[in-house]
């Protein structure tokens, strides 16, 4: 099999056999000429026709010395001459010959004596041109030179893919001698270098004569057993001068420094699009539960394959903590994302409820000190460190948990909590560039958690200061059926402004108030219920609506700068009617049997506290069974659609008779309230009775 032919199988040998020749000879066009004992041209080859200039008819026989020799060293030829066929000692020189044309050429010459079967004699000459032996002795020490002192990594592999031949360079880098590379394969040599993709290459350029540039490998050798390099390998095919596959030439640098450099680079571009994504993402709302989920959502897959963000349960109360070294951490676990849930969520504890995390866990020494926790190599006990009870130290175990890390979260110098990271699918381990990227991610994020708690401490004061404002009134009362709801708004900030009443008169009337003060907060709240105590007294004292109406618009006047909207009305079960008056809010629904339901045409007014402008008492009629629906802006009002859409909505939701109040007031909410509407809803139902229901 020649060395061009197909590589053996599994990398073995070739079996040996005969071989094309190697065309050295070839390169050196050696001119070849036989000579008997008298210096006649007995036998004179083609490469000698090409180096004197005579045919074979004209060399052979001739006197070798005159048709080879210049003039001028003719007699210290035939002397030598002589000399090697008396002696049997050959001898080697380099005289300048005179071609056929008359051009001079310098020529090495051998010459040996030979002696064939019969005992006779003969002279064997050898003839090279000097300037092509000099060319090739150049090439082969600037070539032995390069491979000697290159500081590249140089080889030369057979068909079978094993070394031949490797230069110093190569045996440093791989921290193994020569000797030893020879007849093994890159992979018996070094296996723990990435080979597989340099192999199918090699073979490729064998069968191709391709090259292969820059190839990208990595892995550890001899030389530096501990630490990872990168290598840039090219491979080239060898031939002879007849074009016979002599094997590949492999060159390897160390480029370990530049991949350092850009795997820093790839991992600080990482953490910046972490970073940027984090922006975005975290902090959408000031709900607090929605913004740890957020942490979460941001830190799984990109920088955990499990993460849990956990906060103090006093911080989420609005005070502040401190542990000491013996004390448990009272927690609460907020918000848990994970690649494979089964088992990590069944070890984790359960998000929303009050726990206490023993002294020795490492979330609670996290929060404790407010530095990170990183334990890279995660072993049995630190486990038992890890989880909340043996039983889950297993779980976490059958979930592959190789990796940990805490982070805390702080926020203007107060630990507010800790993002709890644990890697079980990625094999990596949690590193310094890892540390750094959570530190950063949990610094962003404790501001947003920070103010979505404050947020929701004062949406609860607010929440709790305006739902003692509102009244508790019985279901009937004064000829009517009552049902009302109140809905804070979606936004933190915006609780506070909306309220409802019903406020039992005289003679069995009954006054109906639906309201929305303009801001929002506590402000609102507290500008809230001074109208409503102010609505109380007024209407006790039976005044016409839009009487009562311009009390409370001076009234609202002097509440800085406050403004508010109200529908009033009073409701006569006698007289089966109602008077209205209305400033500035949007009109009322009435729905009758047998009618579709419509918005009362009331004057509408200005809006409490704007002064100046008279209000006007429409009367309606209101017989058994008809039903008034008061609402304020928050639940019909969006940012997307006309009013009018939204009212038409209503008036068709409306439209479904046999539904209880209690009902209707549920549907509306879940139908046309938007769970992000950034205002609160106030909704007051109230059917008229006749005598006995």
């Amino acid at each position: 099999m020649s060395a061009a032919g197909p590589l053996p199988a599994g990398g073995d040998r070739p079996d040996p056999g005969p071989v094309r020749p190697s065309g050295l000879l070839d390169v050196l066009r050696v001119a070849s000429v036989v000579l008997d004992t008298e210096g006649r041209i007995t036998l004179w080859s083609p490469q000698a026709e090409e180096l004197f200039g005579y045919g074979a008819r004209e060399a052979l026989g001739q006197y070798a010395a005159r048709i080879m020799v210049h003039e001028e060293h003719l007699d210290l030829v035939v002397k030598l001459f002589a000399d090697v066929m008396r002696t049997g000692q050959s001898w080697a020189g380099a005289f300048p010959i005179r071609r056929k044309d008359g051009g001079t050429r310098l020529v090495e010459f051998r010459n040996m004596r030979l002696l064939d079967d019969r005992g006779d004699v003969y002279a064997l000459g050898l003839a090279v041109d000097q300037s092509t032996v000099r060319r090739l002795e150049r090439d082969v020490a600037l070539s032995t030179r390069i491979v000697a002192q290159s500081p590249i990594g140089l080889a030369v592999l057979d068909s079978g893919l094993r070394y031949v031949s490797v230069n110093p360079a190569l045996e440093r880098m791989n921290g193994i001698p020569a000797e030893r590379h020879l007849g093994r394969t890159v992979r018996e040599v070094v296996p723990l270098l990435v080979v597989d993709a340099i192999e199918e290459a090699a073979r490729e350029v064998l069968e191709t004569g391709r090259p292969a540039v820059d190839l990208f490998t990595t892995g550890r050798t001899p030389a530096d057993p501990d630490e990872d390099h990168a290598w840039s390998v090219s491979l080239y095919r060898l031939e002879n001068a007849l074009g016979t596959v002599l094997g590949v030439a492999l060159s390897l640098v160390d480029v370990t420094e530049q991949y350092r450099a850009n795997a820093e680079a790839e991992s600080a571009r990482r953490r910046l699009a972490v970073i940027a994504d984090a922006t975005a993402r975290i902090g959408t709302t000031l709900d607090l539960d929605r913004t740890a989920g957020e942490l979460a959502e941001v830190a799984v897959p990109e920088l955990a394959d499990a993460a849990a963000v956990d906060l103090l349960d006093a911080v989420v109360r609005g005070r502040r903590s401190t542990l000491g070294p013996a004390e448990p951490a009272v927690m609460r676990p907020l918000a848990l994302r994970s690649v494979d849930p089964a088992d990590v969520v069944a070890a984790a504890d359960p998000p929303g409820r009050v726990t206490r995390y023993a002294p020795d866990r490492l979330i609670t020494e996290c929060v404790r000190t407010g530095l990170p926790v990183m334990v890279p190599q995660v072993r049995d006990e630190d486990l038992l460190r890890i989880a909340r009870s043996p039983e889950a130290a297993a779980l976490l175990v059958r979930a592959g948990v190789h990796s940990y890390l805490a982070v805390p979260l702080i926020a203007r110098g107060e630990v507010l909590g800790a993002l709890d990271l644990k890697r079980t699918r990625t094999t990596i381990p949690f590193g310094e560039d890892d540390l750094l990227l959570a530190r950063e991610l949990a610094s962003r994020a404790a501001v947003q958690i920070d103010n979505a708690r404050w947020y929701q401490t004062a949406r609860d004061t607010a929440l709790t200061l305006q739902r003692s404002l509102l009244p508790s009134h019985p279901p009937v009362t004064g000829g009517l059926e009552v049902a009302s709801r109140y809905q804070p708004a979606g936004a933190t900030s915006e609780v506070g402004g909306d309220w409802f009443d019903v406020i039992p008169l005289d003679d069995d009337r009954t006054a109906l108030v639906v309201g929305d003060v303009m801001g929002s907060g506590i402000p609102a709240a507290a500008t809230m219920g001074r109208l409503r105590t102010a609505t109380h007294t007024l209407a006790s004292l039976g005044l016409d609506p839009a009487v009562l109406l311009d009390h409370l618009d001076r009234i609202t006047g002097g509440l800085d700068q406050a403004i508010a909207t109200c529908v009033y009305a009073v409701h006569d079960p006698r007289e089966r009617r109602c008077t209205l008056a209305n400033a500035g809010h949007l009109p009322p629904v009435r729905v009758r049997s047998g009618h579709p339901p419509e918005l009362l045409e009331l004057p509408t007014g200005v809006p409490l506290g704007v002064g100046g402008v008279a209000f006007s008492t429409t009367t309606v009629a209101l017989e058994p069974g008809d039903r008034l629906v008061f609402y304020t802006d928050g639940l019909v009002e969006t940012r997307r659609d006309p009013l009018d859409e939204r009212l038409d909505q209503l008036l068709d939701l409306l439209d479904r008779p046999g539904d209880s109040l209690e009902e209707v007031c549920d549907l509306l909410l879940r139908t046309l309230h938007e769970p992000d509407n950034a205002d609160d809803v106030a909704l007051l139902i109230a059917r008229a009775t006749t005598a006995g229901d």
